[in-house]
């Protein structure tokens, strides 16, 4: 069964800077408790990721995925190509930039590929959410400062 949810944060950076964070998945491991790894398999034509090759645990569960990243101006997102735990999985970042910080939004769907607990599957999504959204936050605003 597929699950949903979604959270915002803002950030004290411009779009631009957050999608370059984004962009560098190979450091998501140093932001992201889930992220064991990440390796480009390829890139768009703009340099940034397209075919990534991630190792992720979470709630004790480990996965390799394969995920095909879309980028736009205000956007990044990725959708799974292949996992020992997931059937699917969709995900978005929605930057929408406000004065001199940006609004974004995180949204996520995945759809398990085993029968897993309610209550398991929540806190797993509860953990990647706000990775995706207060530990991106926090890795924006250390590469602002140049750390």
């Amino acid at each position: 069964m597929a699950i949903s949810d979604s959270r915002e944060v803002v950030i004290e950076a411009t779009p631009q800077q957050i999608l370059d964070v984004i962009a560098d998945v190979e450091s998501a491991p140093e932001w992201s408790p889930q992220h064991q790894g990440a390796e480009i398999l390829d890139t768009d034509d703009n340099g940034r990721p397209g075919r990534v090759k991630l190792k992720l645990k979470t709630m004790g569960i480990s996965d390799e995925q394969v995920v095909q990243y879309e980028w736009t101006e205000s956007t990044a997102g990725w959708t799974l190509i292949s996992s020992s735990q997931l059937k699917t999985q969709q995900a978005r970042y929605t930057l929408a930039p406000d004065g001199d910080k940006t609004r974004v939004k995180f949204e996520i769907t995945v759809d398990p590929a085993v029968p897993i607990p309610g209550f398991v599957l929540k806190r797993a999504m509860k953990g990647g959410l706000e990775s995706a959204t207060d530990g991106l936050r926090e890795q924006v605003l250390k590469v602002k400062k140049g750390h």
